[in-house]
C-alpha cells in the first residue's frame, strides 16, 4: 500500500529539523556535533536539501502519493527548510 501525503512529508520532518536547526546555530547545532569544518556541515545541510527536494517531487505512482500536486499549506514547511538551507550553504 502507498503512503499517504502526510505520511511522506513526515519522513522528511527530520531534514526539516536539521536545516533549521544548523540554520539557527550553526555548528553549535547538535545536528552539526560530529562534522569537523563549515564543508561537512555544508554537505549535510546538502544531503537534507536534497532529500527533501526529492520528496517534494513525488507524483503519484503505485507506491507514492502525489506530493507535488498536492496542496501547498501541506509542504509549507518543507519548502520552506529548501530555501533556508540553500541560502545557508550560499551563505557558509
Amino acid at each position: 500500500m502507498a503512503q499517504t501525503v502526510t505520511e511522506c512529508l513526515a519522513a522528511g520532518s527530520d531534514s526539516v529539523d536539521l536545516i533549521n536547526g544548523i540554520n539557527t546555530d550553526g555548528a553549535s547545532s547538535p545536528y552539526a556535533a560530529d562534522l569537523a569544518n563549515q564543508a561537512e556541515i555544508n554537505a549535510r545541510v546538502q544531503q537534507n536539501v536534497d532529500h527533501l527536494s526529492i520528496i517534494l517531487l513525488y507524483t503519484e505512482t503505485e507506491t507514492t502519493p502525489n506530493i507535488a500536486g498536492a496542496a501547498s499549506n501541506l509542504k509549507t514547511t518543507h519548502v520552506a527548510a529548501v530555501t533556508t538551507g540553500t541560502n545557508y550553504i550560499a551563505a557558509n
